[in-house]
């Protein structure tokens, strides 16, 4: 089934992953003025919780180098990234993925993602993170998702418990943040606590492209 959803790709595929208000789909190089914009007012909301962003961040060759890694990441099955709209108006309110997917005896991925200021505690993250992880146990047939987020992220913190990752872990000097290295505390969820939070016999739904 990955090997059918990779074969052949030269971009990320058509997959679009549709929940109440939220749409998914990989970024297309339309997406980029958008996407800019939306990074830029958010800047200073974003900066404290991301890797430092270089001079170009929010140029179109910038964001051209990222469609093409993102499509060799799809290619290669190390990564999955989408960017997340409103279902109903297809505003642009952020993107998250998995990343880092490890394969053979772990099978596992990162769960990463960002939102646009004027859209934070609106619903969008949390509905888009389950239609994600819904992609990731079923589709890409994962068994373990891990997340890692800053101790002072509160709201990153409590949109993991509401999803229902378990705190694992805290790992000191973890990741490079906004230029400096940075503890971080980990939470994982593997297939089985998704399924639990599935209504009785319901399986794991297989997301068409």
């Amino acid at each position: 089934m990955i090997r059918r959803l990779l074969s052949g790709l030269a971009n990320p595929p058509p997959v679009r992953l549709e929940g109440r208000r939220c749409l998914l789909r990989p970024a297309a190089p339309r997406d980029w003025r958008d996407w800019a914009a939306l990074r830029a007012e958010s800047r200073a909301f974003l900066k404290p919780w991301e890797p430092a962003w270089p001079a170009d961040a929010l140029s179109r060759a910038a964001f051209d180098r990222r469609l093409r890694r993102q499509a060799q990441e799809w290619r290669c099955d190390e990564a999955y990234n989408f960017l997340i709209f409103d279902r109903h108006s297809e505003e642009l309110t952020g993107g998250l993925g998995m990343s880092n997917v490890r394969r053979g005896v772990a099978q596992t991925a990162m769960l990463g993602y960002w939102v646009g200021e004027r859209f934070a505690r609106r619903g969008y993250v949390g509905e888009a993170a389950a239609l994600l992880l819904d992609f990731a146990f079923g589709r890409l047939r994962l068994h373990r998702v891990e997340a890692a987020c800053l101790p002072g992220n509160a709201a990153s913190r409590g949109l993991l418990k509401k999803l229902g990752f378990a705190e694992e872990g805290y790992a000191r000097s973890y990741l490079c943040i906004d230029g400096g290295w940075c503890d971080h505390i980990l939470y994982a969820m593997i297939v089985d606590d998704w399924r639990r939070r599935l209504p009785s016999g319901e399986a794991i739904p297989t997301i068409n492209p």
